[in-house]
């Protein structure tokens, strides 16, 4: 490409003979040097004049932006809005579960004192006026802190239910043959085969042979033998140094070491052992002494009437250290 640059003073002209880069490089430089000076021009008059408040530049600027503030400030204020009801029902729905886990608490033998303590009170109320910025971080922060709160009352809750739900489910108060009347009762009774005084110490259930017998708890098998009192025998363990022995089994299904279930089926009625006819001898021991079956088992008519109602077994009563000796 060729430039010819006349001079009018001089009458005299120049030619410049520039290739293809060469141009390209020219047009690339004096770009860069137009949109510098644009920048240096727009930095030293337009922001500078309106940090300085100049008066034509201010009122330039402010025509400029004034539309965009409204339109941010009208979001602003529409987002606030809809956070500020949602905030409501939020508030609305937390006082509803406190009242809830006020009502459970009480199930789960907790103070109402104590659980009002564990909720807390306070925080920004959302009313209808139109709530600020800080307002609406404060209610969050406020609503956040609560369901904190909410949650450790409901695991502490939970953590109670469950440990009653596990109790109750390690407490013989199953009874271990459904289709069967009680026989001889707990106590002191005159012995069918010797017929002098002495101690029952279980429940009779007289029932035919194979009929089905159901662990009155969960537990661990620990016993599975033969007797010579009780004949084929099984003993449960179900913690806190409480055990359930049923006898005279025509045949043990569980074996020494079995994790048992409660109703599950351990064994079969029979007439082994020291006995006048079939049925199951069954027995409670707690910490050794004997105790009176029928305590547990009305227990367990208890909670099936009445959800959730749990029978507390006080401190055993007076019994009887066990021994082969007793009548069964």
């Amino acid at each position: 490409m060729q430039l010819i640059i006349t001079d009018a003073w001089l009458a005299k002209s120049r030619a410049l003979h520039l290739s293809g880069m060469q141009l390209v490089t020219v047009f690339l430089i004096t770009a860069l040097v137009v949109m510098l000076l644009a920048l240096g021009l727009y930095h030293l008059v337009f922001l500078k004049g309106a940090r300085d408040g100049w008066p034509v530049v201010g009122a330039l600027v402010k025509l400029v932006t004034k539309d965009e503030f409204e339109q941010r400030d009208r979001y602003l204020r529409e987002n606030l809005d809809v956070m500020a009801r949602r905030m409501g029902e939020m508030q609305a729905k937390l006082t509803q579960l406190e009242s809830l886990g006020e009502r459970v608490s009480s199930l789960a033998g907790l103070n109402p004192v104590e659980i009002k303590g564990m909720s807390g009170q306070g925080g920004v109320e959302v009313r209808g006026h139109e709530l600020t910025l800080n307002e609406v971080q404060a209610t969050l922060d406020d609503l956040e802190r609560l369901t904190h709160q909410r949650t450790d009352l409901l695991t502490v809750l939970e953590s109670r239910l469950f440990d009653r739900k596990m109790k109750s489910l390690t407490i013989p108060t199953q009874k271990p043959v459904v289709m069967s009347e009680l026989g001889s009762a707990f106590g002191w009774r005159i012995d069918p085969i010797t017929g002098r005084s002495a101690l029952h110490t279980g429940l009779d259930f007289p029932a035919p042979v194979s009929t089905p017998i159901l662990a009155a708890a969960g537990g661990v098998v620990v016993v599975q033998e033969f007797h010579p009192e009780y004949g084929n025998m099984i003993e449960i363990d179900h913690g806190n140094g409480l055990v359930t022995r049923y006898a005279h089994t025509s045949r043990i299904l569980a074996k020494k070491g079995d994790l048992i279930k409660r109703g599950q089926k351990i064994a079969e009625v029979g007439n082994s052992g020291r006995s006048t006819g079939s049925h199951l001898h069954f027995e409670v021991l707690v910490n050794g002494i004997f105790q009176d079956p029928q305590k547990f088992l009305a227990a367990g008519q208890h909670q099936q009437s009445m959800q959730f109602a749990h029978a507390e077994i006080s401190k055993p009563t007076e019994g009887v250290k066990p021994g082969f000796s007793t009548v069964h």
